[in-house]
């Protein structure tokens, strides 16, 4: 059971690296052909698609996830069929009307936006938001039956449907403006296609939609917490794409001035900080299932097994990617998209992704053991920090003020669900490789920065990239297996399973 488990998070890795890479290719060409401007206004479209979509379905998945582990605990077939109609159920209810009053009201909700040229484009999403609702809730059944591989081909090929349309689209767009247009209209055209695909695979594959009453109410009180916690998520973004652009204004910036710092530090930046959430999210959604229904079987030693593993495995990712960002963040922000500020950027904030790492793993933990008011406060109490940084910071800082904010919420989230979790299985272990895994990023980084020092002098970023970047993780890998923080045992064991 232990291999699947390697087997699969390994399976869903790799899909989601792959995935990743090719939506950090594709925001590439974005920036290349629309621009930072252009971005900044695709960017602040999908930030404010995402509040409704979060609101309307994002912890639906999650709990569709866990109930039907909890049915399977119980040998309930119905029981999971049920779970998975009362999730299409509920989304359904909320985002038909939604998206109506949004298509049809749309001059009323002209103030979602701080630039007015979004509104139009925005509305170009509004058939999506029904669509990806639902497909998330298959999602969740494929979570909850543990079929890994078609949920990751499906998640692959609909970014591969929105690169090649958006790639088509934009390249004949005459400015910014239009650009982003063309580029929400690709990712609508992939949001069909996961809906058409996925319903096709749960149907062929023994799903049935059946009455969903028994599960609606289960469903609801569960999902509501998540739901609350990730659409605060997606508010604070929005609030973000709002008031730091704004503030930016109001510090001397003209309008296209501040989106283009506002596109550079949200749109390039940032989400290089975002690279190891495909390997925690295939860790994640491997491990949520497995834990649920050990919890509800009341395995103690299995769940605090799963929660170590879980939490040490985050740091090691993170304890591998900082150093690569710490020391060559200029070199590939100089190298991909020609921007000093984003590589400043980068490499000063690199250091916040081991708490995001953990505060993402942990999240994920806490709510597959039915503790989601929890999480929820303690995403509030983070959120605030990060308005109050951007409040007070801005003008002082510019846009440095949201890495600030983003280091304070992720810094928060992680104590306080750590807390949670040493409270909830009593007697984990994890001080001992935390403490590893910052000494091994302290010693990686030091290496980095001396490497990469070393080689400006003669060659470029491109060069650097080439000679550097694997240096740096032979270092890490032999230093960490150095310090005992990882074996080559999982991998024998699917080897010699196969």
């Amino acid at each position: 059971m232990r291999s699947n488990i390697y087997k699969s998070a390994a399976q869903v890795a790799v899909f989601s690296t792959i995935e990743k890479g090719l939506s950090f290719l594709y925001r590439i060409v974005l920036s290349r052909i629309i621009g930072a401007e252009g971005l900044g206004i695709y960017q602040i479209c999908l930030t404010v698609f995402a509040v409704f979509l979060t609101a309307a379905s994002s912890g639906v998945p999650v709990t569709v996830s866990r109930l039907m582990a909890k049915s399977a605990a119980k040998n309930d077939l119905s029981g999971k069929h049920s779970a998975v109609t009362a999730g299409i159920v509920c989304t359904m209810i909320i985002t038909v009307p939604v998206a109506l009053v949004l298509f049809f009201g749309r001059d009323a909700f002209g103030f979602l936006f701080s630039d007015p040229r979004c509104m139009d484009i925005f509305v170009i999403l509004l058939p999506g938001l029904v669509l990806t609702a639902i497909y998330s809730v298959i999602r969740g059944a494929f979570w909850g039956n543990k079929q890994f591989l078609p949920y990751s081909v499906i998640e692959l090929l609909e970014d591969a449907v929105m690169v090649i349309c958006g790639v088509m689209l934009i390249s004949s767009a005459p400015d910014p403006v239009t650009g982003a247009e063309y580029a929400v209209i690709a990712v609508v055209i992939s949001y069909c296609f996961s809906f058409v695909v996925s319903i096709g695979w749960y149907l062929s594959t023994g799903g049935k939609f059946v009455n969903p009453k028994r599960q609606l109410r289960p469903l609801v009180s569960s999902s509501a917490p998540i739901t609350a916690m990730r659409t605060s998520a997606s508010l604070l973004n929005s609030a973000v794409a709002f008031l730091l652009p704004a503030l930016l204004v109001a510090g001397g910036s003209d309008n296209s001035e501040a989106m283009s710092l506002y596109g550079i530090a949200v749109g390039m930046a940032v989400p290089m900080l975002f690279i190891p959430s495909s390997a925690i999210g295939s860790i994640a959604v491997v491990i949520a299932p497995e834990l649920s229904e050990n919890f509800y079987r009341q395995k103690t030693a299995a769940v605090k097994s799963d929660v170590e593993k879980s939490i040490n495995a985050s740091v090691l990712i993170a304890a591998v990617i900082i150093p690569i960002l710490f020391a060559l963040g200029r070199a590939v922000s100089d190298f991909l998209y020609s921007s000093e500020l984003c590589g400043e950027i980068v490499t000063y904030s690199s250091f916040i992704v081991l708490p995001m790492c953990v505060a993402m793993m942990t999240n994920t933990l806490l709510n597959s053991m039915n503790c989601e008011k929890k999480t929820l406060l303690y995403f509030s109490v983070g959120a605030a920090a990060t308005l109050i940084c951007i409040g007070v910071l801005t003008p002082f800082i510019g846009v440095y003020s949201y890495v600030c904010g983003l280091a304070a919420s992720n810094i928060i989230s992680a104590g306080l669900n750590l807390r949670l979790l040493r409270k909830k299985c009593d007697g984990i272990n994890i001080n001992k490789f935390l403490a590893k895994g910052v000494a091994l990023i302290a010693v990686s980084c030091l290496f980095g920065w001396l490497s990469v020092n070393l080689l400006k002098n003669f060659v470029n970023s491109a060069a650097q990239l080439a000679v550097a970047l694997p240096l740096i993780i032979l270092f890490t890998a032999c230093a960490a297996y150095l310090m005992k923080m990882y074996t080559f045992k999982p991998i024998k064991k699917i080897i010699s399973r196969e």
